[in-house]
């Protein structure tokens, strides 16, 4: 730590130049987030599938997730889904509108076993997937 008289200037210069290394603070300076990330700062987006496919569990579990790859339409980006709950992949269809959102995992990584995944599908053609899986609400025909 500096001390005297002129300490606070030397402080503020090393407190300055410390900043680049705190991630949060690169992060929001540099809008990272808003250039490398698909669905951008919103918690939620629109998209078209294209193909639904399963992928193969990481160690030490095995089975397969079923996906889907969805192209974005607000930017034309294409990423990969989750559809969570059993039967659920049954509902989606190709070139059906679903609605994506983050699976959650730290700093908008992948989650758990599912390799490369970072989003789950949360709707399809406006209508709830957990309704449509429960029963309660029917698919609207686009």
């Amino acid at each position: 730590m500096a001390k005297g008289e002129f300490a606070a200037l030397k402080l503020e210069k090393k407190r300055h130049k410390d900043r680049l290394l705190k991630k949060t603070w690169k992060r929001q300076h540099f809008k990272l987030k808003q250039k490398y990330d698909p669905v951008g700062c919103v918690p939620m987006a629109k998209g078209l599938v294209l193909q639904k496919y399963a992928v193969q569990q990481k160690q030490p579990h095995s089975g397969q997730i079923k996906c889907v790859r969805v192209q974005l339409v607000k930017n034309g980006k294409i990423v990969g889904s989750y559809v969570p709950y059993d039967g659920s992949i049954g509902f989606i269809e190709e070139h059906d509108e679903v609605m994506i959102q983050g699976l959650g995992g730290s700093q908008r990584g992948q989650m758990g076993c599912i390799p490369g995944i970072k989003y789950r599908v949360i709707g399809v053609n406006g209508v709830d997937l957990y309704q449509l899986v429960k029963g309660k609400v029917e698919k609207p025909k686009r």
